[in-house]
């Protein structure tokens, strides 16, 4: 049986932080072998103040920030809004806020973690407000800006800091993701509910009572409810999505908090592997070689069909999903079928 890995003790994280003051938090606490919310425990006091992560807390006093940046990410993919939050709805298993610029699915169990940060860097003082996971993974991050409330700011460091002044992190073992989970066995049960739903939501409940995932769903329905597309055909989609200015919905979510998008898109700039979408508002980085399936999804709904298309990494785990827009007097739907129908398929589906 393996020794538990010990971290670097605080003094030694708070070292190398000194010592590579430009490296990103992300990338250096990989380097030293930790999580993210452990360095920035280790400088607790330091620039850094532990306040409560309870979402019920934190979503309205960060709705007197004013204008901020929103982002949530998975490791393929991060997900940036520039907007003000608002419109938030409580709930003991899922909340939400919901506005035209902060569009948030939160999961409260997995708002473990919570952290104040000010860090000086070249153009002055970055604040941000930092939430992760039991296990120290970032679950959402509100990042101020130059137009941002000071005040707000200050006022939500006086309410939510918990006086905790620990400079070490107590951590949950990291769960694994789901690898691809069905029953071929029962795919002609699974097509049969499938036909039968009524809102996109309840397709997980189907997955779950027949003992399966989404990834595993995919694998085994085929047509008319999947399509296996050539993974490269990421930039093939939002280069359409684009070009024929067809607004969609873009979601990228970790298990504690999905970030959602709602509009056209314009300005691509890919990057090595990275595919970028940088506008006013709204960017995207996505990592195009971390893409092991891409999958074209359709769903009834009892507002018409929901066609998505869903993009998972190498271990199953979900990297984003895109929809058409279809609110009343804005309806992208039928052009964002055309965008997916023309879409290449894969040789062959993953078993």
């Amino acid at each position: 049986m393996n020794d538990p890995i010990v971290p670097p003790a605080p003094s030694a994280i708070r070292a190398a932080l000194a010592a590579s003051p430009k490296l990103r938090s992300r990338d250096l606490a990989t380097q030293l072998g930790i999580s993210e919310a452990q360095l920035l425990a280790a400088q607790t006091g330091k620039g850094v103040t532990r306040i409560s992560a309870d979402p019920d807390l934190l979503m309205p006093a960060a709705e007197t920030l004013g204008e901020v940046m929103a982002l949530t990410r998975v490791e393929a993919a991060v997900h940036e809004k520039v907007g003000q939050y608002g419109n938030y709805h409580p709930g003991p298993h899922a909340s939400m806020v919901l506005n035209d610029a902060i569009d948030l699915r939160i999961f409260p169990k997995h708002w473990v973690h919570g952290f104040l940060v000010e860090q000086e860097a070249e153009h002055g003082l970055r604040r941000s407000l930092q939430v992760f996971d039991a296990a120290g993974d970032a679950v959402h991050k509100i990042h101020l800006r130059e137009g941002s409330s000071l005040a707000g700011w200050t006022a939500l460091k006086e309410t939510l800091a918990t006086g905790d002044g620990a400079d070490t992190l107590d951590l949950a073992p990291r769960q694994p993701t789901e690898a691809a989970k069905s029953d071929p066995a029962k795919r002609e049960i699974l097509c049969k509910e499938w036909a039968r739903l009524t809102d996109t939501h309840q397709f997980l409940r189907l997955c779950s009572k027949l003992r399966m995932n989404r990834l595993g769903a995919y694998r085994i329905a085929g047509a008319p409810f999947v399509r296996a597309l050539n993974p490269m055909a990421v930039d093939t989609m939002l280069e359409a999505a684009r070009d024929r200015e067809t607004g969609i919905m873009l979601f990228v979510g970790n298990r504690g908090c999905i970030q959602i998008h709602s509009g056209p898109i314009h300005s691509l700039r890919p990057m090595g592997p990275w595919q970028n979408i940088m506008d006013p508002g709204f960017n995207l980085h996505l990592r195009r070689d971390k893409v092991a399936e891409l999958w074209a999804v359709e769903k009834p709904t009892q507002r018409g069909p929901a066609l998505s298309v869903e993009g998972f990494d190498a271990e199953g785990g979900l990297i984003f999903q895109c929809f058409g827009v279809g609110k009343e007097g804005n309806d992208h739907r039928p052009a964002w079928r055309e965008i997916v129908e023309a879409l290449p398929e894969r040789a062959g589906v993953p078993a």
